[in-house]
């Protein structure tokens, strides 16, 4: 199984196991980590999975989309750099271990 850890913006730390194909945001919400509320469901429209994604796990996933770009801009504590979708990062085995951090607007 891969390892992921969403951390909250206090610093709580939420590790859970990931099946490879799962996106971040389908294992936030099986796993009831707090602040990935997902309203639409994964459809890319809510930002409310929004997460950052720090370097060097930036690197090993593949760029946003033009969907995905156009959504973040409407996202409360948007970091051009670090700022990503969660529902649009699906899970590999190269991202076991990953850490992503929940913005304060995320609770």
């Amino acid at each position: 199984m891969i390892s992921v850890t969403y951390v909250e913006d206090g610093g709580r730390r939420h590790t859970v196991t990931a099946q490879a194909g799962r996106s971040l945001m389908q294992i936030a919400t099986e796993n009831g980590v707090p602040g990935i509320d997902a309203d639409c469901g994964g459809s890319c429209i809510c930002a409310t999975c929004h997460v950052h994604v720090d370097a060097p796990w930036r690197e090993r996933l593949t760029p946003p989309g033009e969907l995905e770009s156009m959504t973040l801009e409407f996202s409360v504590g948007l970091q051009p750099l670090t700022s990503r979708l969660s529902c649009q990062i699906p899970v590999t085995k190269e991202l076991d271990g990953l850490v992503v951090r929940l913005p304060p607007s995320q609770r």
